[in-house]
């Protein structure tokens, strides 16, 4: 187990903006409502209202963040997800293509073998050149 793989930090950093947007927003309300006569650390504070809005500020700032980060993973599971159907279906028209080929085939060994003339015999060649083909392209 890597300590210090990518997917961990990215998951990690994903969680930054809207924590800190959090902190900002109860350090907001705690400096709009409580003062020094409330908590006795709050007198080191000059200008408590300054420091309010400058959070304030620093919130829009990282919920803006958040908001682009949120986006991206969105459009990223959204990218992931239509890859993924369409390997399905893609997978689905393989597996169609393979029966088609396979019954074809089939037909045209039986035709073969009921009535071998020269012309359920070039049906066949044609049959096993497709196969052949297909073959190649696996």
């Amino acid at each position: 187990m890597k300590l210090f793989s990518s997917t961990r930090w990215v998951n990690f950093l994903s969680l930054l903006p809207g924590t800190t947007l959090s902190i900002l927003v109860i350090s907001i309300a705690f400096l709009k409502f409580y003062d020094e006569r409330d908590f006795t650390f709050l007198g080191i504070i000059t200008d408590s209202r300054s420091w309010s809005n400058r959070l304030t500020l620093a919130a829009l700032v990282f919920a803006l963040a958040n908001f682009g980060i949120e986006w991206n993973r969105r459009n990223r599971e959204t990218d992931r997800l239509a890859r993924t159907e369409q390997r399905r279906i893609e997978a689905e028209k393989q597996s169609a293509r393979q029966t088609r080929i396979q019954i074809e085939r089939d037909l045209a060994f039986l035709n073969f073998l009921v009535d071998s003339s020269d012309e359920n015999r070039l049906k066949l060649q044609q049959v096993l050149e497709i196969l052949q083909i297909y073959q190649d392209e696996i």
